[in-house]
């Protein structure tokens, strides 16, 4: 008990010292918690949706997907005939069938030609109103639709797009456009997963999405009172037979939620990981805090030995603190962690995803893995301080109270820093030198953890040599008082290299990814270069096909010289090595896409590759079935016949854009594949005539603008577009590791506090002799500047060695361009900084209002 009250005293003593340790430990189990809270949640919430939209049984073709999407390469749903209604209505155990039709593979546009599309990547859903949705959905204005010019729509896509009775609409499928006036509005009565859903009567949507009438995508099965939805199903296929894809209410939810679940997990251990990043900032922060706190109790610990106290007894004081200060911060966490994940509900509804906080759901799991894993964090940071802590003898008790005796770095530090700073280094380099991407990937794994640790314990002996080159730059100019400020910074290296490399840490990450993706862009910017022929790429950003009437528009646009036209397929392949490959990709184009891309090969000529019955396949493809000019492959269609092709031309490996493609010629596809089953245009190319590259690209935008679902981009548009792609993933995790860059920054808010109350006396003594306010201020905000600075180094100097690493792997995958994204850096470094600047703030002001009198008076 004694050991207890004695830990009580002191932690209250040093409440306000403790309070930013706490906030860290706040912040790094508030986002864990929140992460599982708010994917939990969105489980939960799937569940209940994919429970409520799901008949007991459903009927679909063959061709369509667990989750019911369209699949087919002609941009039409796979379909039902009629027919099936009747069989599954004279199943036993049905109560009722309904024959539904729907397709995603659609763009609904408003009167001006806008696109109703959501901006947030949801799906555009267009299917007939049936009993199914209406369990889901009720109708809040107008009328359910009942003839060819009548639609309605959801709510929510109303409200965002201010949709009334009475506005004109226009769906625009594979099949062609179909105009209507919206005649009713409905309202989600369960989760809106962030689509837009428009509604048709049955008849008009077997035409306008299929373009056939008495077909369907889907039957709806609802069982008979006292027949289980799995006796139901074999009642169903016993009926029907095999060809059909028969799913229980069970199966239909099980598989919609595993697809979330795909996209749920890569988010959840991604947030789950930064969250680990902030834990392992928030170490240092603790490690600082409690070994500055024992460095100024040392008279008092020695007291306490001098009066019997054991060295376990001490031991036990400093980590029963740090177990008040984990419980304290960790119970705060699991609450602001339920707040950031209501937060991220309210940030899914701006983006258009409804989540309910009624669905809100924190398992027992949650808060007790939070607060275990805060805890046991915080008292494994505060061991060392307190294992020091323990070895100081009684004698003490008769010094002065000031640093730890053992502040300056050791041999043993220099030496297993240098060594794993080494093996680091090494392990680097064996990744650079890597010949295969998997291989070096390891070794790159193994060299950031190897030299981010090697630098956090060699950062203190770097700290003398650093702070004195960054003192001499930045500091010297502020005459006498930025020589103080070096000298505070260089008078405990621990602690400023303890410090920068809280801050080390996240600038490394963010340095890494930016040299990773300014390296991405820039070697495909030079592979658009090199490679691209053509001026002018169309296609859709959300994935749809091309259709026939889009592909007449871009052909009649005039100041083109030609069109290529590009479709995807899938084929069975027979290989000269007597292997079959299912389902394997084949590209079909025009023989001038040979003009449009310049691949590389490494036998034959492309173009031949166009030839009737003829095709290419690139290196690899070649090398692993034994494959050379003139081989012939067997080529099974899907959804047509088979056809044994000749190889005429063998591309290299070596590539980025259509890496691994095997070509055929269109016509080719055409001799194979009837015409109501050709695969429509994943994207159609344009070169314009000599000198009119301006008016082509002005041509085709107003030849397509009945069609806002396709994109015309230039060269330079293309490469922007990529650019922004990858600056959009990179901006998200650069808010991700802010957690703990803001970490890190109370680091050296606390490291800065603890110091000044650390140098009372001193401070006292300067004032005294004429030390002003203000120059104690910016002496303060100085070393909080170098200190920053320090830590930017570092974390820069490091970052960028992992890019350029990480950069020679990917050059085995074709981008070969290494890019230092100077100007990012560079302010990143200048950044550094103000984040020292403004860490500095409240400490410095503290400092400024000190009495002069009681601070000289501070033992």
């Amino acid at each position: 008990m004694t050991v207890l009250r004695t830990s009580m005293r002191n932690f209250f003593a040093h409440k306000g010292r403790m309070a930013l340790s706490a906030v860290a430990v706040l912040l790094s189990v508030a986002f864990v918690c929140g992460t599982l809270v708010f994917t939990d949640t969105m489980n939960t919430t799937f569940d209940k949706l994919f429970a409520a939209t799901s008949s007991d049984v459903t009927v679909s073709a063959k061709g369509a997907s667990d989750t019911g999407e369209t699949t087919s390469d002609n941009g039409k749903p796979p379909v039902l005939p009629a027919s099936v209604v009747g069989k599954v209505r004279q199943a036993r155990g049905v109560k009722s069938a309904e024959g539904t039709v729907f397709s995603t593979s659609v763009t609904v546009v408003d009167a001006d030609k806008d696109s109703l599309s959501p901006k947030n990547g949801g799906p555009t859903i267009v299917g007939s109103w049936n009993g199914n949705d209406a369990r889901t959905m009720k109708i809040t204005s107008g009328a359910a639709p009942k003839g060819p010019d009548q639609v309605m729509v959801d709510a929510d896509t109303a409200d965002k797009h201010h949709l009334r009775l009475g506005d004109e609409l226009g769906v625009i499928s594979a099949v062609g456009t179909h105009t209507a006036k919206i005649s009713g509005i409905a309202t989600f009565e369960v989760t809106n997963p962030g689509a837009a859903i428009f509604y048709l009567d049955t008849r008009t949507a077997q035409r306008t999405l299929v373009g056939e009438p008495d077909v369907y995508t889907n039957v709806n099965v609802t069982a008979a009172a006292g027949v289980s939805d799995a006796q139901l199903k074999k009642n169903v296929v016993s009926a029907l037979g095999a060809g059909y894809r028969v799913q229980t209410a069970k199966e239909t939810a099980d598989a919609n939620q595993k697809d979330v679940e795909g996209f749920l997990s890569v988010m959840k251990y991604a947030m789950l990981g930064f969250a680990g990043i902030a834990f392992v900032v928030g170490i240092f922060l603790i490690i600082n805090t409690f070994s500055m706190l024992v460095a100024q109790r040392t008279r008092e610990i020695g007291l306490m030995r001098a009066i019997g106290s054991s060295r376990r007894q001490v031991n036990r004081s400093v980590l029963a603190e740090a177990l008040l200060l984990g419980v304290f911060g960790s119970v705060l966490g699991v609450g602001a962690g339920v707040g950031i994940a209501v937060g991220l509900m309210k940030l899914m509804g701006q983006m258009g995803m409804h989540l309910s906080t009624g669905d809100l759901t924190i398992a027992w799991t949650t808060p007790v893995a939070g607060v275990v894993l805060g805890v046991v964090v915080t008292v494994l940071a505060a061991y060392l301080p307190a294992r020091r802590a323990g070895k100081i003898s009684p004698m003490a008790a008769l010094r002065d109270a000031g640093a730890p005796a053992d502040a300056r770095a050791g041999r043993v530090r220099a030496v297993t820093g240098a060594v794993l700073t080494g093996a680091g280094g090494c392990s680097l380099y064996l990744a650079a030198a890597a010949d295969k991407a998997k291989g070096g990937s390891l070794w790159l794994g193994l060299g950031v953890l190897l030299s981010l640790i090697g630098f956090v314990v060699v950062g203190p002996l770097l700290a003398g040599g650093l702070v004195r080159v960054l003192g001499a730059v930045v500091l010297r100019v502020f005459g006498p008082i930025g020589r103080m400020a070096e000298r505070n910074a260089l008078r405990n290296p621990r602690r400023t290299g303890a410090t920068g490399a809280a801050l080390m840490i996240g600038l490394a990450l963010v340095a890494c990814l930016s040299v990773v993706g300014s390296s991405m862009v820039a070697s495909a910017t030079d592979q658009l270069d090199k490679t691209v022929g053509t001026d002018f790429i169309v296609q859709s950003d959300s994935g749809q096909l091309i259709t026939p009437e889009a592909v007449k528009a871009v052909k009649s646009a005039p100041g083109l010289e030609r069109v290529t036209e590009y479709k995807m397929t899938e084929a069975d392949y027979t290989t000269p090595d007597g292997k079959t490959l299912k389902d394997t990709d084949i590209t079909a184009a025009d023989p001038s896409y040979a003009t449009d891309l310049r691949t590389k090969t490494v036998a034959g000529n492309l173009k031949d590759a166009y030839l009737p019955d003829s095709m290419s396949v690139h290196e690899k493809f070649a090398e692993a079935h034994g494959i050379h000019l003139g081989s012939k492959i067997g080529v099974k269609f899907k959804d047509g016949g088979t056809a044994r092709l000749t190889v005429r031309a063998i591309t290299s490996s070596d590539v980025v854009i259509d890496a691994g493609a095997k070509y055929i010629s269109t016509a080719t596809l055409a001799k194979y594949v009837p015409a109501d089953r050709m695969p429509l245009d994943q994207m159609v190319f344009a070169s314009a005539e000599d000198g009119r590259q301006d008016a082509a690209y002005k041509s085709l935008k107003t030849a397509l603008h009945d069609y806002p679902q396709y994109t015309v981009r230039d060269q330079t548009d293309y490469k922007q577009a990529l650019k922004d792609q990858i600056g959009q993933l990179l901006n998200m995790i650069y808010g991700l590791l802010a957690l703990a860059i803001i970490v890190a920054v109370l680091g050296v808010v606390n490291t800065l506090a603890l110091s000044v109350v650390e140098r009372t006396r001193e401070i006292g003594l300067m004032r005294a002799i004429g030390l002003s306010r203000r120059q104690l201020r910016r002496m303060i905000r100085l070393e909080s500047v170098v200190i920053a600075l320090f830590g930017a180094l570092l974390g820069l100097g490091l970052g960028m060695g992992w890019g350029a690493t990480a950069q020679k792997l990917l050059a085995l995958e074709g981008l070969k361009v290494l890019d230092i994204p100077w100007p990012t850096i560079i302010a990143v470094f200048v950044g550094s900084a103000f984040v020292g600047l403004f860490a500095a703030l409240v400490p410095a002001f503290r400092a400024g209002r000190m009495n002069v009198l009681n601070a000289i008076a501070t033992e």
